[in-house]
Order: structure tokens, then sequence, then C-alpha cells
């Protein structure tokens, strides 16, 4: 089997994982298991918690002592045993501890995963700007793969998610072990303690262009909670209105949401063009007007006559969320050296997927609050244009803060 292959076999299992529960766990949750809105709420934010301090953790782990494809392994055979006993549990004190565990496990080994790429694509003399996206673009197939999985199966509010979550991280966490060796660079005898702890990746934020670049990923990765946590409950809304009873986008949900992937999968190939073409700063720039454009075409769309802006929405994510999440990975790649290339990846994770993602879930959890009515009837326009505005902003302060000067032959011949 090729290397490229084996590595597109780890990034379809990586986020099939995801997959199989991010998007229905909701469903299950409050029907299935009965918990309340909070509750929810608290379960997903345990992700953002995770991803504060666990992908920065392993990161210096793997760059400074550990085989980055075992850390892998062993995080998935460990998130693995948690989904299996998450399923079996209704308790939600005991639900949220499994839940906090395996995220702090799963959510460390995206970055892992990346950087298990870039080491082996190092190796192999490849430029990662060509060669990563086609291989992290069946990472979205996996994902779309297990949402359907679960969805055909009528598993969406069944604890069957978890143990397909669980018999695929089993599956990964053995697979890891086989990968080609990425061993950690380790520090250089005398170097300074922070370099012996792996903090080195933390000597970024001294660059005034990297400091600026990581304040903007934790301010889109605000939004890119946004639509994980009220996509569905926005479209399930319009249940209560009889005009639209029937329709695809009630009868199929799922499905609906899907789409969204389904267009990542184009945009991820995309990526090598649009950053040849432009550089990070055009492209970064290009997500943050298609985040205002997601939110609002959600504003006016509805399950009816407003199908088509719905539509429309879910294929303008793939390039709001690709453009920006994998581009931002690539370029933190570029700019770092390989002794930190894990702890980096961390980093870029930990402001987007954690910081990011508690001010997100905070932040437009109370925009939600604060216009929903007595009656319970949330009021998602206004909500959507003002995420949308949230987008626009910070696309305009970018525009105006951030300094890049973009050399493509730098990015075309690229390698570490």
């Amino acid at each position: 089997m090729s290397i490229k292959l084996r590595l597109t076999v780890m990034s379809f299992l990586e986020f099939f994982i995801w997959g199989s529960w991010l998007i229905s766990l909701g469903a299950y949750m409050i029907k299935g298991l009965g918990f309340s809105g909070g509750q929810v709420g608290g379960i997903f934010a345990t992700m953002g918690i995770a991803s504060l301090f666990m992908p920065g953790i392993l990161g210096m782990i793997a760059d400074r002592w550990i085989n980055s494809e075992k850390l892998l392994g062993v995080c998935h055979l460990i998130g693995a045993g948690l989904l299996f006993l998450g399923s079996s549990v209704s308790d939600y004190n005991q639900f949220y501890i499994i839940m906090l565990l395996n995220a702090m496990f799963y959510m460390p080994t995206i970055a892992l995963s990346y950087s298990v790429c870039y080491n082996v694509l190092g190796q192999l003399d490849l430029n990662p700007v060509k060669t990563f996206p086609p291989i992290r673009v069946w990472g979205t197939v996996g994902f779309i793969a297990a949402m359907w999985l679960v969805d055909l199966c009528g598993w969406i509010i069944s604890p069957n998610q978890l143990l397909v979550g669980s018999v695929a991280a089993l599956a990964l966490g053995l697979y890891s072990f086989t990968l080609p060796s990425c061993p950690p660079a380790r520090a250089k005898k005398g170097a300074s303690l922070i370099a012996a702890l792996g903090l080195d990746a933390f000597v970024l934020f001294k660059q005034k262009k990297m400091r600026t670049f990581f304040i903007f990923a934790m301010l889109l990765g605000a939004a890119l909670q946004i639509t994980n946590l009220f996509g569905e409950a926005f479209i399930h809304d319009f249940d209560a209105n009889p005009l639209y009873s029937g329709t695809f986008a009630l009868t199929h949900p799922g499905i609906l949401m899907s789409v969204s992937q389904i267009s990542e999968t184009l945009f991820i190939l995309a990526i090598p063009f649009f950053l040849y073409k432009f550089g990070i700063k055009k492209v970064m720039l290009i997500s943050m007007g298609a985040w205002a454009l997601r939110f609002a075409l959600f504003g006016i769309g509805n399950p009816g006559s407003g199908l088509v802006w719905l539509v429309l929405s879910m294929i303008i994510y793939g390039m709001a969320f690709d453009f920006f999440n994998i581009s931002g990975s690539l370029f933190v790649e570029m700019e770092v050296t390989p002794s930190i290339r894990s702890s980096s990846q961390g980093l870029f994770m930990m402001v987007t997927n954690g910081i990011g993602s508690i001010i997100g879930g905070f932040g437009s959890g109370w925009v939600v609050d604060h216009f929903t009515g007595p009656d319970g009837v949330r009021n998602w326009p206004v909500i959507w244009f003002i995420f949308a505005a949230y987008a626009l902003a910070i696309g305009i302060a970018f525009a105006l803060i951030f300094r890049y000067k973009h050399d493509s032959e730098a990015v075309r011949h690229f390698h570490h």
C-alpha cells in the first residue's frame, strides 16, 4: 500500500469517528436521554475545554518524547473504550465525565494526525501544500460516511452512534501503530528550559505576524461552533409551522446538513490553487466573507420557498470552513521549524477549537437566549444577521491589521 494511501486511510478513520456522533449526539441527548438544552450545551463545551490544553500538551510530548504515530494510536484506543462506555450510560453526570475524557483524548488527535502527515510527507520530500489537501479530503468523506450511516440506520436518537465511533476508534488505534515512524525532534543539549519542556511553540507569539494570525484564528474559531450548536435546532424550529410539514429539510435534516461536508470535499481540493495564487491573507479573507454569507443566507432561508438559500448556505460552508481550518494549518506548517511542528499544530487547535469554541459557545448562546421571546419562539433571522455582522467585522479588521507578503514561488516549492 502506498504511503499516500496509508495516510488517506488514517485521515478517513480520524474524521469517521467524529462524524458518527458530532451532529447527531444533541438529538440523542434530548430525545433519547431526556437531557435539557443547557446540559447538551455543557456536553458540547467539553470539546472546547479539552482543546484548551490537551492538543498543546500532547503536541509537546510528540515533539519531545514519543513518536507522533504511537501517541495517536494510544489516544484512539483510550477513546474507543470511553465511547463504548458512554453508549451504556444514561446518567448526566456520568455521561458528562465520559464525554469530557473522550474529548481530552480525541481533540488532540486532529492536530496529531496532521503532524503525522506533515512528518511523513517531509520524509518523502513532498510539498505539503500540494499533497496534504487530497489526503485530508478523505477525512471529510469519512465524516459524511459516518453521518449517513447513523442517519440511514435510524440511530440518530440511539446510543449505537457511540458504538460506531468506538469500533472506528479501535480500528484507527491499532492501525496507527503500523504507520511510518515519526520520531520526536529531541531538544539539543544545553537548550533552554522552554525548549526542553516543548513550550517553544509559544515563542511564535513574539512575531507580530503570528500573534495577529492566532488572535484572528481564535475570533474565527468562535464562528465555527455556532452552526454545530444551532444549525439543526434552527431547522427543527420550522416544525411548528404547518406550512413546512413534510418538506425535505424537516424530514431529512441530517442529510441537508451533510451538504456542508460534501461541499468541504470540493473546496479542500481547491486549496493548493488558492494558496499559490492568492496567499494566506486573501484565502483567510475569502473564508471570513464566506462565514458572513453562510449566516446571512440562513437568515433569509426556510424549508419551503427559501430552501435554495439554505442549500446555498450549506455549500458556502465548505469554503468558509476549509479556507480557514485547512489553510490555517498549512500556514502554521510553513512558518515553523520541524522541531516545533506538533506543538504549533496543537497551539493552532487550542486557539480555534479551545478558546474560540468557548467564546463561540457562550457568546452565541447568549445571543440566541436574548432573541427568544417569552413564548419560547426564537427570532432566527435577527440571530443569524448578528452572526453575519460579527464575521464581516472580523474580515474588515483582518484586512486592515494582518500584514503578509505573498510569495507564490516559496509556496510552490515549499518542503521541510
